[in-house]
């Protein structure tokens, strides 16, 4: 990452390549105000929290939806995880459960087909009846040039991101309708999804629909008893996101200097918020959009924030030549 320096133009200073150190940029340590930060993984909300509800969770296999089933099984939900892979499914179900104590069932779903989350909400009502929890975590992303997408690379992104949780959405909410019964809904976007990013544009505009979406339906389907929140992580290493979006390992070390709070966050950490937002502690909450993400979307948004990177010595630098400046 290049290292800045800045210098007058139109009477502003402006950055430039050449003072700055960049030793703190490129430094593979955590800086040191993580300290101040450190997690708490134990779960939040008393034991109990979730006892005779019903959770379905897509993705809830891996990485954070493995995370988000743990934590709700932990605190008594009986939980429904979903996703193409049911070997993968079945082996986490198993795990949780012994963990827990508490059922998790394995569905097999792709979440793509209409047709097949039909089939997968049919199962779910025969073994559990339909969910009092519903939380859209399943996607799919990769890092790419726009100019090298191929139809069917945006295609595999939308259809999962935004088709699927559309899917799921639609059809659970019909019939938990019909039935007259309330639930609680969560989707998992990410941070760019309010701002847009280049290299991930498939699922920066999915990710955005899903946001409209899930707001769209808190103004129309609060009236049955339904309500519907976003949370917008930041970088959380799992080890399947990291390996598409960072093969190399190289930009974890930018996303953490990058942090206000010094850190990656930890899985068990969205899943305490995604328990939160989906518990009776939380039914005034709709319609809300958290961004969870330790700080580095408004520090990537203020222009000056690179400025942590100058030097005590190079601040009496700048600071003299500001002084010295005269005019507007």
């Amino acid at each position: 990452m290049a290292a800045f320096v800045l210098f007058r133009r139109s009477g502003i200073f402006r950055p430039h390549k050449s003072w700055f150190h960049s030793s703190s940029v490129q430094s593979s340590s955590p800086p040191s105000q993580s300290r101040f930060f450190l997690p708490t993984e134990g779960v939040m909300l008393p034991i109990g929290a979730f006892n005779n509800k019903v959770a379905f969770i897509t993705g809830g296999g891996t990485g954070l939806g493995r995370a988000m089933t743990n934590t709700l099984s932990q605190l008594g939900a009986q939980c429904v995880i979903a996703s193409r892979k049911l070997d993968v499914l079945q082996q986490a179900a198993k795990e949780i459960s012994s963990q827990t104590g508490n059922k998790v069932h394995a569905v097999q779903c792709d979440i793509r087909d209409p047709e097949a989350v039909s089939c997968c909400v049919d199962q779910m009502e025969t073994l559990t009846g339909l969910p009092d929890v519903i939380i859209n975590n399943a996607a799919g992303n990769f890092v790419c040039p726009s100019a090298h997408l191929s139809p069917n690379a945006w295609k595999s992104i939308t259809d999962i991101v935004l088709n699927g949780t559309a899917f799921v959405t639609l059809e659970l909410g019909k019939r938990l309708i019909q039935n007259q019964k309330g639930a609680s809904f969560l989707a998992i976007t990410t941070i760019y999804a309010e701002s847009g990013s280049g290299f991930v544009v498939p699922s920066a505009s999915a990710k955005a629909g899903v946001e409209a979406l899930y707001k769209s339906l808190a103004g129309e389907w609060g009236r049955y008893g339904h309500r519907f929140n976003i949370i917008q992580p930041g970088p959380i290493k799992t080890k399947g996101a990291f390996s598409r979006l960072d093969p190399t390992g190289e930009f974890e070390k930018l996303m953490i200097n990058r942090m206000p709070v010094g850190r990656l966050g930890k899985p068990a950490e969205i899943a305490n918020l995604a328990a939160y937002l989906s518990s009776d502690f939380a039914t005034w909450m709709s319609g809300a959009v958290i961004r969870f993400d330790g700080g580095e979307y408004v520090f990537m948004a203020g222009e000056f924030n690179h400025l942590q990177d100058v030097s005590p010595d190079q601040w009496k630098m700048m600071e003299a030549k500001i002084r010295s400046t005269k005019g507007s």
